[in-house]
């Protein structure tokens, strides 16, 4: 089975990543990863401190994950697996790339404002070349029609 790989964090633009990737899944047979990066500065405390810091991460990335798992199952029919790694967020989405060789595409969200399209999609574009997989660039601002249209 072919997998979505998208990126779950804090960005506006990462809610349309989701759809995307959830529509594509539903229309093509293929399944979604969701992969969540907690970044290491997070832990830089006391090791119990540090801890409890790292489970209080999870337990977030668990309650917004099951958001979107929740609209993925109940309107497109795609059963989402969640994927928490600790470091970089490019090495680390890299790295998820090469351990799991179902993976087919990598969703990414891209921003719309003065800022560009955020450090993720700038990175890797950067690095598309020596991927093993193509990059979806998803536009944060396109509507629900938009993308059920062109998925």
């Amino acid at each position: 089975m072919r997998k979505f790989l998208v990126v779950l964090d804090d960005s506006r633009e990462c809610l349309n990543a989701m759809r995307f990737a959830a529509m594509r899944a539903a229309k093509t047979g293929g399944g979604v990863a969701i992969l969540s990066v907690i970044p290491p500065d997070e832990f830089n405390h006391w090791i119990g401190v540090g801890e409890v810091m790292r489970e209080e991460a999870r337990e977030r990335i668990h309650a917004h994950f099951e958001v979107f798992a929740k609209w993925m199952r109940d309107r497109q029919g795609v059963d989402p697996e969640l994927v928490i790694r600790e470091g970089e967020a490019v090495p680390e989405i890299m790295a998820q790339i090469e351990t799991d060789t179902e993976i087919g595409v990598l969703v990414l969200g891209a921003g719309n404002d003065r800022k560009g399209p955020g450090p993720l999609v700038t990175q890797l574009s950067k690095s598309s070349g020596s991927l093993q997989v193509p990059i979806t660039i998803v536009p944060g601002d396109l509507s629900k029609d938009r993308l059920d249209a062109i998925t």
